[in-house]
């Protein structure tokens, strides 16, 4: 390739690049509109359901977020715990006008008599027992009714136009309009004259393929309303996780279009589940291409796998350089809140490696640049430095000072070897983690450096996992005690040279006197004082433990301490006694 051509390329990649990140800039300075979905969405498809304690407690997360607007309540003829809710929320005095409840359009559908057969179409969409089935138009829809009575009133209307939900050979789209009206009207007279509204498109997957003119139709008729009773906004959802996020984003697109050439600026909201982990990209582009807010839990936790998180969402928007949202909500504390929800609904913590705010989401995987937005910053939180064969010299020394303090062993020709132990370990196939306090120190007592005090008393005080692991540790103290017998000075946790060795070091160590064996009791003896302390052979016993939690009696313990633990260490050992 000529230099020319060569240079073309480069510039023609960048122009290519340059015009694809181009969308991005409507996140950047897109007004977002949240309404939170936590006590409704968060639920769903969960092993327990909502106590009336736990929907308080997710409501005061939400608050604190500053989510002004909030789904409440979805009302049915049982009386569920939103009910008993609803009216302690209004008898607290919170302000109404940010709480909603969705409503049905319907009390329920009718099948009109003699109507014909279904037949089968490639023009539908359908689940054919939709034919002969028109809504009830006259009876007042449950939700709003219960509404009504708790004094709340800004409602979600929930539409659906697919041909698997009523017949529209039967029940036209003239009269579906008229019936939105209807309820519209209904809700400003009965509820409250400036009650807020919107239509919730609940299968628009199942209509836009086969019949999109429906729901340009709908918004087009709710657009050319008369001004007070024209609704608050539309909304969507994609409820299987299907959908790809250019569709969907096109949904948005026309769906918005409609809005505008029909002069209505009012919010268009998208609801997006999670399925074959599209969800938090395909909410990204309807937000791109004409969504202006999100209807969502806090949390992942919902219906199928889950949803687009607000959490997610919102975090993407501010890394991209959106102030709006920094100004409207409370943003620092949208990671603990979508923590403390999902254990509120679930009674665990998010998955370790749930992105934004799973456990694992803060780590300092890989040196952060400082244009770079770093998360961890952002949350008022110190992100571990995870030590893996990717972390560098710098990555591991940051990591000791923070476990164990400044320490002048720990310099970067140190955790170079550290390092270079790592990937050893790894072609020897030895898996072993080196993040935790027995790991890390092990692996530089192996590199060569000195276990200090303040690394054995933070390792002393790990707590070792299941009671087999305890009872061990019981097993070999006792073997311990039997030997401290034969000492000069019994009781104070030391064993002498000879009695260690003859006790535990022997199968391991053919002669007493040799310099290997003389080395590998100098790398136990962390304080070089001629004798073994408890404390200091607890290190070796702690961490085979740790790494080797299968372990399953003292024989194999000691085995593992000695053969993968001390002998390595002893390696580095590098002064010899006579």
């Amino acid at each position: 390739m000529s230099s020319a051509s060569e240079k073309q390329k480069i510039a023609n990649y960048r122009k290519d690049v340059d015009k694809r990140l181009e969308k991005y800039q409507a996140l950047r300075d897109l007004d977002i509109f949240v309404l939170d979905n936590s006590m409704r969405e968060s639920t769903v498809g969960q092993l327990r359901g909502h106590t009336l304690e736990s929907k308080w407690q997710i409501y005061d997360e939400v608050k604190k977020c500053g989510f002004k607007n909030t789904i409440v309540a979805s009302f049915s003829h049982m009386t569920r715990v939103d009910d008993v809710f609803i009216k302690q929320l209004t008898e607290r005095g919170e302000d109404r006008r940010g709480l909603w409840a969705f409503s049905e359009i319907t009390e329920g559908t009718l099948t009109v008599p003699g109507s014909p057969k279904a037949k089968k179409s490639k023009t539908t969409s359908s689940d054919l027992g939709a034919k002969g089935k028109v809504p009830d138009t006259e009876s007042v829809p449950v939700g709003i009714r219960k509404l009504c009575e708790v004094g709340l009133y800004n409602v979600i209307f929930e539409v659906d136009l697919s041909d698997g939900v009523y017949d529209f050979e039967l029940f036209p789209m003239p009269k579906m309009l008229e019936l939105l009206k209807k309820w519209t009207v209904w809700c400003h007279e009965n509820l409250h004259p400036k009650a807020k509204i919107m239509f919730s498109f609940r299968d628009l997957p199942d209509t836009m393929p086969y019949h999109p003119e429906r729901v340009f139709q709908t918004v087009a008729y709710l657009a050319n309303l008369p001004g007070d009773l024209r609704p608050f906004g539309m909304m969507f959802e994609e409820p299987r996780g299907k959908t790809l996020p250019e569709e969907c984003g096109a949904w948005a697109k026309y769906i918005r279009q409609t809005m505008d050439e029909n002069n209505w600026k009012g919010h268009l909201l998208v609801h997006v589940h999670e399925k074959f982990g599209y969800c938090d990209a395909t909410a990204l582009q309807a937000l791109m291409d004409g969504a202006d807010g999100i209807w969502a839990s806090v949390c992942a936790e919902g219906a199928s796998m889950g949803n687009a998180s607000s959490c997610v969402t919102l975090l993407n928007l501010i890394r991209l350089g959106n102030k709006k949202v920094l100004e409207k909500y409370n943003c620092t504390y949208l990671r603990k809140a979508a923590i403390n929800v999902t254990k509120i609904t679930t009674g665990s913590v998010p998955h370790r490696k749930q992105p934004v705010f799973g456990p694992r989401a803060t780590d300092f995987v890989f040196d952060l640049k400082p244009e770079e937005f770093d998360l961890a910053s952002f949350f008022g939180e110190k992100a571990p430095v995870r030590i893996t064969t990717m972390a560098s010299k710098e990555m591991i020394q940051q990591r000791l000072v923070r476990l164990f303090g400044n320490d002048p062993q720990f310099t970067l020709d140190l955790t170079n070897k550290m390092k270079a132990l790592i990937l050893e370990d790894l072609r020897s196939g030895r898996k072993e983690e080196y993040m935790s306090k027995v790991g890390l120190a092990l692996l530089l007592d192996r590199a060569g450096g000195k276990l200090t005090e303040p690394m054995r008393d933070a390792i002393d005080k790990v707590q070792l996992r299941g009671p087999n692991a305890n009872n061990l540790i019981k097993e070999i103290r006792k073997m311990w005690d039997e030997w401290d017998v034969k000492d000069k000075v019994q009781g104070d946790d030391l064993l002498q040279y000879d009695n260690f060795y003859n006790g535990f070091m022997a199968p391991y160590f053919s002669c007493y006197r040799c310099s290997d064996t003389r080395r590998a009791l100098q790398a136990v003896d962390m304080d070089a004082d001629g004798q073994v302390d408890w404390n200091e052979f607890l290190v070796y016993l702690k961490w085979a433990l740790h790494e080797y939690p299968h372990i399953s009696d003292t024989e194999q313990l000691l085995d593992i301490a000695f053969r993968k633990g001390l002998i390595p260490a002893m390696r580095d050992e590098m002064l010899y006694i006579e």
